[in-house]
């Protein structure tokens, strides 16, 4: 199954990091998109919805499925 990862993250973020590491831990390709302007971050916030407000952001497969918890829940709803 190809799956198209993208974590939205900004620098000196250790949960960023974090989720980066899992997605190397796995061998799992993904882009990064860093956001460091708190005004571009503040814009991308309300795109994702009002209970989003940290980083990272993983969407796999243009679905949002959150920080550290939700990439590993979905590790274990897609069997990795």
């Amino acid at each position: 199954m190809q799956l198209k990862i993208v974590v939205y993250s900004k620098s000196a973020c250790p949960q960023c990091d974090i989720v980066k590491n899992l997605l190397k831990a796995k061998n799992l390709a993904y882009e990064e998109i860093k956001i460091d302007d708190e005004e571009q971050r503040m814009a991308f916030y309300e795109k994702c919805g009002p209970s989003v407000r940290a980083m990272p952001q993983v969407f796999i497969n243009e679905q949002r499925v959150g920080g550290v918890a939700g990439l590993q829940a979905a590790f274990a709803q897609l069997k990795l």
